[in-house]
């Protein structure tokens, strides 16, 4: 095994630990309102997964109208995407 596949292994299994345990504590909530997934992976993504039917809008668990997103869903499609490493169209 080399060094840089340790180093992300170890880096997978602290952030998972990190977000398993917030979530267990109630401090990491299990649903994002489609402006928060917008802030943290970007609107084109998001709108994206939307379209391609990969995420569909969950019921809210408050009373509010916004609509909410699963966040673990969420994260394993952002996970699984690999569009992230494509090279910018001004650097290709």
């Amino acid at each position: 095994m080399k060094l840089n596949d340790l180093i992300h292994l170890l880096k997978n299994a602290a952030q998972q630990g990190t977000e398993k345990a917030l979530a267990e504590s109630g401090q990491l909530p299990d649903q994002l309102t489609k402006a928060e997934a917008y802030r943290l992976y970007g609107r084109g993504n998001v709108d994206r997964w939307i379209s391609e039917g990969l995420i569909g809008h969950a019921t809210p668990k408050v009373a509010h109208s916004r609509k909410c997103l699963d966040r673990a869903r969420l994260e394993a499609i952002a996970a699984s995407s690999n569009r992230i490493t494509y090279l910018p169209a001004a650097e290709r």
